[in-house]
């Protein structure tokens, strides 16, 4: 294995080089960042040519340039890393830094969540095969798929920003509306969870009814004003969660998993109050670790109780249960700070932006009001490329679990009494995550570089920016900044995937 990672890290160095050294020279020799300068009538043309000259080396053949700027990079090794400055006179290595968590920050929400939405909805979609569901799923994913994104974000930002701002000041959700919202969730958990005609109804009228009463009592109370879950929410919510995890994730026939995940439920209802009280005094985000690092002792701790032997299903169903009933603690408290941000001068009781990644106007030390401010930015760009991406992973997790099903050894495995469930998790799911383990890094990779035009729409100064300015502006020093740390990722990317096929499928042996 250290043998097989060093081969590839050595070829991955030649690459980089490869690529870096062609790069650097088809930019060069393409672009000339003193044409404005010759055309310039400005008395101090000439100086400011001399100057740039001076400052970019414009006066070194590129092909030599490129070793100078390569001897900066090099500098790293020795703690003195020197990717050059800008056009603008600033460091490359500082518009990197500003740049990279921008764009981390919103592309691994959106991966995150596109990758486990489509995944869900796409495995449903198969084991469902030509249902009402997955009918539904297969036009959702396509109309999705034949949408351009700048489409998408400029609708996102006319009816859950705008609109939604101005319902905010007179907030009154017509009946027409409550009807029409309850028809459409009937319909979907109607097709997740209905199979005859008689279920489909059953289901429907049950989840429209339910929906109805919730849009109801929200506009009654006037919830979207001052949000929160509470204390008798939460503990309803988590018994919900209990009885899900238990079922996807060991049975729900399993009492003893059943138990510990209910028995977690029961100690986040207990917690609440006392994890409120750390939440006003001890604000920070060592806090929400340490936090979530006591559920997964707790979890532990709790399949201890429960089992003497096999305990690994217990333990992962009561810590799944645990930091998931811990996590909407979290959300409620950042709720209860709606009311507040959304009267500051910076919000002005308009709390959806449509602008930037934070309001600069918002200046507070409050922990949860800045947290506020960042997720509220977030939420229509990361949604954005939610919506794109989503309709991939639900076509690629359908096909792959389809693939699969058709293997013989998902028939031995049915042959020999198997629980559906069993060769579905253990069998099925694993082996359909080898082809979808290579397009998440891809995925993850390409937004890192690609998210050019949702950060334009959104006003975010990301990597994808950050390119576009690069070669705009002819800027040669931080257009190879930002195609070196693209190569790298790409290259590390590929390194990783194939560890994890490796990781995934014992009969994958990685050569010595």
């Amino acid at each position: 294995m250290l043998s097989y990672i060093s081969r590839r890290l050595g070829i991955s160095i030649m690459i980089l080089f490869g690529s870096s050294f062609m790069v650097y020279n088809l930019a060069a020799y393409a672009s000339d960042p003193l044409a404005e300068l010759r055309l310039s009538n400005d008395d101090t043309a000439q100086q400011q040519i001399a100057a740039l000259t001076r400052q970019l080396n414009l006066d070194t053949p590129p092909p030599i340039r490129y070793f100078l700027w390569l001897r900066g990079l090099l500098g790293l090794f020795v703690g003195n890393l020197n990717l050059g400055t800008t056009r603008d006179g600033l460091s490359v290595q500082g518009e990197l830094a500003y740049a990279i968590p921008v764009t981390i920050r919103l592309v691994l929400v959106a991966t995150i969540t596109a990758v486990l939405l489509g995944l869900a909805l796409g495995i449903i979609s198969a084991l469902r095969q030509y249902s009402r569901f997955d009918y539904g799923m297969t036009f959702l994913a396509f109309l999705l798929y034949s949408l351009p994104i700048f489409w998408v974000a400029v609708l996102l930002k006319e009816f859950m920003a705008i609109q939604f701002n101005n319902f905010l000041s007179e907030p009154n959700i017509p009946v027409r509306w409550m009807v029409i919202f309850s028809i459409f969730i009937g319909i979907f958990w109607g097709s997740l969870l209905g199979g005859e005609r008689k279920r489909f109804w059953t289901v429907f009228a049950g989840a429209f009814a339910t929906n109805f009463v919730i849009l109801w009592a929200i506009d009654l109370t006037d919830w979207y004003l001052n949000p929160g879950l509470g204390i008798f929410l939460i503990a309803l919510l988590s018994v919900g969660i209990a009885f899900g995890v238990t079922s996807i994730s060991s049975g729900i026939t399993d009492i003893k998993a059943r138990n510990a995940a209910l028995t977690m439920a029961g100690l986040a209802v207990v917690w609440y109050y006392p994890a409120q009280w750390i939440f006003n005094n001890y604000a920070s985000y060592l806090t929400v670790f340490l936090l979530i690092v006591v559920l997964v002792t707790t979890g532990v701790f709790v399949a201890r109780l429960f089992s003497k032997i096999d305990r690994g299903p217990i333990a992962r169903t009561a810590i799944i249960t645990g930091v998931l009933c811990g996590f909407l603690i979290l959300i409620d408290r950042v709720m209860q700070s709606w009311k507040e941000y959304s009267a500051t001068d910076a919000v002005n009781y308009r709390p959806v932006p449509t602008f930037g990644q934070r309001k600069d106007q918002l200046v507070t030390e409050d922990f949860w009001l800045n947290n506020l401010d960042i997720i509220m930015h977030l939420i229509l760009p990361t949604l954005a490329l939610i919506l794109i991406s989503l309709a991939g992973w639900i076509r690629y997790s359908r096909g792959a679990l389809l693939e699969v099903l058709n293997q013989d050894y998902i028939r031995t495995a049915r042959a020999k009494g198997l629980n559906e469930r069993v060769v579905i998790t253990r069998h099925a799911f694993r082996n359909m995550m080898l082809p979808l383990s290579s397009l998440f890094v891809g995925e993850f990779v390409g937004l890192v570089g690609g998210a050019v035009i949702t950060e334009r729409v959104f006003g975010w100064q990301g990597m994808g920016t950050l390119g576009i300015k690069a070669i705009n502006t002819y800027d040669l020093n931080l257009l190879m900044g930002v195609n070196l740390l693209l190569s790298f990722l790409v290259v590390v990317g590929n390194l990783l995937a194939d560890l994890l096929y490796s990781a995934l499928d014992p009969r994958i042996r990685l050569r010595k």
